[in-house]
């Protein structure tokens, strides 16, 4: 088995050879720190609005390094934290609409992906969130419920046999499914985004880490930039940021993948149309059958490191590999004696209130995005338009949606946030445990849990 080296998505189509360093003083009409989905999409919206913008990409180590190129592969509409979460500040009609805006989302992608020839292994299926325990039950009818008062959402209840009929999880009592969502190969479209701005003028520079960020100005090692224009698009790595170390939390999660399955086994899974498979566990699980007929799955690992450190490159615990692969063969038993090819980790960024934004300060120059906490496939993409119109100063709709230079307070200091976090998800696993031993309803340490850290 394969551990760390970024993710398997990577190591199955090999790093691209290295980009330039920037060194020395320059100035450029745009700068942005980080060359994952928010940078490269804003990068090349802005060169496709505006032919001639002299845009530069700072990133500290290659395209695609953080999230962008080591998540689970799930493109869907989702709202960070949920429309209901701006029920008291904003109108239904502009919650309805931002759900509207983010299906639109998954489709421009794929558009994109065609304009472009960027083959990323999308296969269309929709979101197939499924419950196994009664506890899940629950939650999942109630999520239900929720959802079907917002307009756009189009989910649909499975029950029992309709649901294994779709895929089979082993246990399902019902799911809930979606079409707005499609898989998706991280790394080739993350490389493929990077090659479609640079065609447009885009520079992107690797190897260059930014340390900090003045109104119109970065400086990095080796040199400084001016700049009409900032976008801080570094999501899980923002904390590496002189100032920003209590802005967003950098939360772990892992994944691994297995060898390819049998055709066999996919016979009894019944999992063929591209489905992103989900549940509804506190510590929640991710999934996708990827285009050569692997699983790969994910979830929480250590969830968080003092301090707010992260990781280098992806080396995972075997306890994280074994915890996953515990979950894989629970709800796949077909998948016992498959081997674990690769386990990888990564960091996502979450905001105190973990509901994503993006904004731009007009005053300094500095544009913002991210705090998608694992929504950000797609989200990325809204952000970037929505960074091109803020930019060139165009009033759209994009510009007016809900999440738009929403911001939050910061995080507590250490030793408060790491005592918590370890605490609270000991708590999010100690339910689940109730839970699959047949426990009715959720267990009370996970609502106490959710309360404490603003969990939706």
């Amino acid at each position: 088995m394969l551990n760390g080296q970024v993710s398997h998505w990577w190591e199955q189509i090999g790093v691209p050879e290295s980009r330039p360093e920037l060194r020395g003083h320059s100035t450029v009409d745009v700068a942005i720190i980080g060359a994952g989905f928010t940078g490269l999409w804003t990068a090349y919206y802005l060169a496709k609005a505006k032919p001639g913008l002299n845009i530069a990409v700072l990133e500290a180590r290659h395209v695609g390094y953080g999230a962008s190129g080591r998540n689970g592969g799930w493109l869907t509409n989702t709202i960070t934290a949920g429309p209901d979460h701006y029920r008291t500040t904003h109108s239904i009609q502009e919650i309805n609409d931002f759900q509207l805006a983010m299906n639109q989302t998954v489709e421009e992608v794929i558009n994109i992906c065609a304009e472009e020839n960027i083959d990323a292994d999308i296969l269309r299926g929709g979101e197939f969130e499924v419950a196994y325990t009664p506890a899940q039950e629950q939650r999942l009818r109630e999520h239900a419920r929720a959802t079907s008062s917002w307009q756009h959402t189009d989910s649909k209840i499975l029950e029992a046999e309709e649901a294994r009929n779709k895929i089979n999880v082993a246990g399902t009592r019902v799911a809930l499914w979606h079409p707005h969502a499609a898989r998706i190969h991280p790394a080739k479209l993350v490389r493929g985004l990077a090659e479609a701005a640079e065609r447009l003028g885009v520079k992107i520079f690797e190897n260059t880490r930014v340390k900090m960020i003045r109104p119109r100005q970065l400086e990095f090692d080796g040199g400084t930039v001016n700049t009409q224009f900032i976008v801080r698009a570094t999501e899980g790595f923002t904390a590496q940021l002189a100032g920003h170390h209590r802005l967003w939390l950098p939360m772990n999660s892992s994944m691994i993948v297995t060898e390819p399955l049998a055709e066999s086994v996919w016979d009894e899974l019944n999992w063929s149309a591209g489905e992103v498979l989900g549940d509804y566990a506190h510590v929640y699980m991710y999934a996708q059958r990827t285009a050569d007929d692997r699983i790969a799955i994910g979830g929480r690992g250590v969830p968080y490191k003092y301090g707010s450190r992260t990781d280098l490159d992806g080396l995972t615990p075997q306890s994280t590999v074994t915890g996953l692969s515990e979950v894989l063969h629970r709800m796949f038993p077909q998948t016992q004696h498959a081997k674990i090819a690769h386990a990888w980790s990564g960091v996502l960024g979450v905001p105190r209130d973990w509901a994503a934004t993006v904004g731009l300060d007009p005053d300094t120059g500095i544009g913002w995005a991210g705090g998608y906490v694992g929504t950000g496939v797609a989200t990325t993409n809204l952000s970037g338009r929505t960074l091109r119109d803020l930019i060139l100063g165009h009033d759209t709709a994009l510009t007016q949606l809900p999440w738009v230079n929403h911001r939050v307070r910061k995080w507590e200091p250490e030793p408060l946030r790491w005592l918590a976090t370890k605490g609270l998800y000991a708590a999010y696993s100690q339910a689940d445990r109730s839970e699959l031993k047949g426990r009715e309803g959720s267990s009370p340490l996970a609502r106490i849990a959710d309360k404490i850290t603003g969990k939706p």
